[in-house]
């Protein structure tokens, strides 16, 4: 492969959106604050970072079998300033990252479509970035609501998530105040997002996913580094706190989807255990029947959950 110092350019067999510079490393004990949790996780991502959408099942199901032992708190790190900033690693313009985009879809097995970066290129990720940030003053949790959906419509949809009318959007759907939102990226969410950025620099983050896990007396530290399966992340957590707890969740198809209300075939294969063609059957079953609504793109298929289905008693 082309030797990679473009973060755009996503290195797939390394699983890893890489950053240009390489920082002091060494200081991963400095991982601060007591978490509410036995496991703190800190992970740096970015809005645009293919292979953090790539690990977006293995992340869901983490939180389905650990989520009463993890916290994970959400960092920026800031993958595309702007176009100026980049000049190797086979990318230079935004139309350089559709093709590639389609080939981190097939790899990872995540729909994607590259088009985007023909049709309507961001400029940055830095204004979703921030945007996110001012999400997680108003609540946390639908802040991470807010991320995968600004995903699923730069991935998913091709839209320019620069765009303030896809945020505001965004932030509308998964029930947050847009006003507010606006208020908060437009002054405060700036200075948090240049803290996640000196955090990553200082934590020795060279690229996305990175995820450090660490316990309650931060004595046991453990990195995730790029797109890897499911059982690093666990063997993360049970290494950091071996006596965390495994729970046995309803992997039927209507808990999952009253959880997660939009799932690609491969999430559903994930969460629920089946394989790809096994969930590929039940879900387009699951269509005809009315219980769920489908979405093709370029690479693949996302499943919606129809607004009158419930869970059963």
């Amino acid at each position: 492969m082309i030797e990679n110092s473009n973060p755009l350019l996503c290195d797939i067999e390394k699983g890893i959106c890489e950053m240009p510079h390489t920082y002091n490393t060494d200081e991963h004990q400095d991982i601060t604050s007591k978490p509410k949790k036995t496991v703190k996780i800190i992970y740096f991502t970015d809005p645009i970072c293919s292979s953090c959408w790539g690990i977006e099942p293995q992340l869901r199901k983490l939180k389905l079998e650990y989520g009463t032992d993890i916290e994970i708190e959400y960092r920026m790190g800031g993958l595309l300033p702007n176009w100026n900033y980049f000049n190797s690693g086979g990318i230079a313009k935004p139309s350089d990252v559709a093709h590639h985009w389609d080939e981190v879809s097939e790899y990872y097995d995540m729909p994607i479509d590259g088009d985007v970066w023909l049709e309507d290129p961001l400029h940055s990720s830095f204004p979703p970035s921030v945007a996110f940030k001012a999400a997680q003053l108003q609540d946390e949790a639908k802040a991470v609501l807010f991320m995968r959906r600004i995903r699923e419509m730069v991935f998913l949809e091709k839209k320019n998530i620069t765009n303030w009318a896809h945020l505001s959007l965004a932030a509308n759907e998964v029930g947050l105040d847009s006003q507010l939102l606006k208020h908060d990226y437009e002054t405060q969410a700036k200075e948090l997002f240049q803290e996640d950025l000196a955090l990553a620099q200082k934590l020795g983050v060279r690229g996305f996913p990175t995820l450090f896990f660490s316990d309650g007396s931060h004595q046991k530290t453990q990195t995730v580094y790029g797109f890897r399966p499911y059982q690093a992340f666990e063997n993360a957590i049970l290494n950091t706190f071996p006596k965390a707890t495994q729970y046995q969740y309803d992997a039927s198809w209507i808990y999952l989807f009253n959880k997660y209300p939009r799932l690609t075939t491969r999430e559903f294969a994930e969460l629920s255990g089946n394989t790809k063609s096994d969930s590929e059957k039940l879900l387009q079953q699951l269509t005809r029947q009315g219980k769920l609504s489908r979405t093709d793109i370029k690479n693949g298929t996302i499943w919606t959950i129809n607004k009158d289905q419930t869970p059963t008693t």
